[in-house]
C-alpha cells in the first residue's frame, strides 16, 4: 500500500509537471504573437488591434474551458456545443451564401459544435447520455447541411467519425502528428494555390470550387510576402496593398487565408508564430489527463477548423476564436471527479498511462 501510494504520488507530480510545461508554452506563444503583431505594426504604421483581440479570445477562452471543464466534464462541452449550433443558426440566410467571411465563420462554428458535443459523450457515463449527445452532434451536421453550409457538413461528418475512431487509436502522439500533416498538407496546398505551382488543370478545377475572386485574393497576399518577408507589410494592411480588394464590390480588407494574411501583414515570422499556436495545441492534448478519445475529437475538430481557416476568413470573427480556445481548455482540463467512460479499450487506457 505504501509503495503503491508513492508511486501514485510521483506520477501525480511528473503528471503536472508535464502540463505546467504545456501551459508555459502556451503563454510563451500567444505572448509571442501579441508582440510580434505591435513590433510589426510600429514598423509599418499598421494596426494590431486585430491581433491582439484574437489572441486574447483564444486565451480567454482556453481558460474559460480549463475552469468549466474541471467542474463540469460533461455538461460544460453540451453547453458549448449548443451554443455554437445556436449561434450559426443565428447567422443570417443571405449573408451564408454572399460572403465568404461569414460562410466561414458559420462552418466553423458548426465544427466547434459537433467537436464538443462529441467530447462531451465521451465524458459522459450512462449510455443513453452518450447516444443521445452523438445524435446531438449527428444533428449539427445535418444542420450544416439544412443551412447550405457544404463545408461544414463534410468536415462535421469528418470529425464524428474521427471521434468514433478514436476510441481504438493505441498511439496519441502519432494520431496527432498525422492530424498535424493534414493540417500542413491544406495549408501546403493553399501557398500552391496562391503562387501558381500546382499544374494548370489542377489549378482550374480548384479555382472552379475556391472562385477565382478568392484565389486573386491570395496571388496579392503573395506579392506582399516577398515584398517584405521579414516584417509585412503590417497587421491590418492587407486591403491597403491589394488591388483585388480596391475593385470589389464588398471589399472587407481580407485575402480569406489566416497564414498567407499572416505572411502578408507579419512576415513569415508570423507564418511561424501561427504554426507554433496550432502545435501548442496539440502538444497540450498530448499531455492532456483526459481520456484518448476526447483529446483526438478535440484535435480533429482544431485541424478541421484548421483547414477552414486556410481557405477562408474564419479566424477573424472573435466567436470562432474564443470557441477554439473554450474547447482546447475543455479538453486539457483536469475534472475534479473521474468521467473517462467505462467502453474505451484497454489499449488506449494504457497508451493514455504512457504518455501523461
Amino acid at each position: 500500500m505504501g509503495s503503491t501510494g508513492t508511486v501514485s504520488t510521483a506520477d501525480s507530480a511528473a503528471t503536472g509537471e508535464r502540463r505546467s510545461g504545456a501551459d508555459g508554452a502556451g503563454v510563451a506563444v500567444l505572448a509571442a504573437c501579441a508582440a510580434w503583431s505591435l513590433i510589426t505594426a510600429t514598423a509599418h504604421d499598421g494596426r494590431p488591434e486585430g491581433m491582439l483581440l484574437a489572441v486574447l479570445a483564444v486565451a480567454a477562452g482556453y481558460a474559460s474551458g480549463r475552469i468549466f471543464g474541471a467542474l463540469l466534464p460533461v455538461a460544460a462541452p453540451c453547453a458549448g456545443a449548443l451554443a455554437g449550433l445556436g449561434l450559426a443558426i443565428a447567422t443570417p440566410g443571405p449573408q451564408i451564401s454572399l460572403e465568404l467571411g461569414h460562410s466561414g465563420a458559420t462552418a466553423a462554428l458548426l465544427i466547434l459544435s459537433c467537436g464538443a458535443a462529441c467530447c462531451a459523450a465521451w465524458a459522459a457515463r450512462p449510455p443513453a447520455l452518450r447516444l443521445a449527445l452523438r445524435l446531438l452532434a449527428a444533428g449539427i451536421a445535418v444542420t450544416a447541411a439544412v443551412l447550405g453550409s457544404t463545408t461544414g457538413f463534410v468536415t462535421c461528418v469528418g470529425v464524428l467519425l474521427c471521434s468514433l475512431a478514436a476510441a481504438r487509436v493505441r498511439r496519441r502522439a502519432l494520431a496527432l502528428t498525422g492530424l498535424a500533416a493534414a493540417a500542413v498538407l491544406v495549408t501546403g496546398a493553399t501557398w500552391a494555390i496562391g503562387e501558381d505551382a500546382l499544374p494548370g488543370g489542377l489549378t482550374a478545377s480548384l479555382e472552379g470550387r475556391l472562385t477565382e475572386h478568392r484565389v486573386q485574393l491570395w496571388h496579392d497576399a503573395l506579392r506582399m510576402a516577398r515584398t517584405d518577408p521579414a516584417l509585412g507589410v503590417g497587421p491590418g494592411r492587407y486591403g491597403e496593398f491589394s488591388p483585388t480588394v480596391a475593385q470589389s464590390l464588398v471589399p472587407d480588407g481580407k485575402p480569406h487565408s489566416a497564414p498567407l494574411q499572416q505572411a502578408a501583414e507579419q512576415g513569415l515570422v508570423g507564418v511561424a508564430l501561427l504554426a507554433a499556436a496550432f502545435c501548442w495545441v496539440l502538444y497540450a492534448l498530448l499531455r492532456s489527463p483526459r481520456s484518448t478519445p476526447i483529446a483526438l475529437t478535440t484535435g480533429a475538430t482544431l485541424t478541421a477548423l484548421a483547414a477552414i481557416a486556410s481557405i477562408g476568413n474564419a479566424l477573424s470573427f472573435m466567436t470562432v476564436t474564443a470557441g477554439a480556445g473554450l474547447l482546447a481548455g475543455l479538453a486539457t482540463a483536469r475534472p475534479f471527479t473521474s468521467t473517462e467512460p467505462d467502453d474505451v479499450p484497454a489499449p488506449a487506457r494504457r497508451s493514455d498511462d504512457r504518455l501523461e
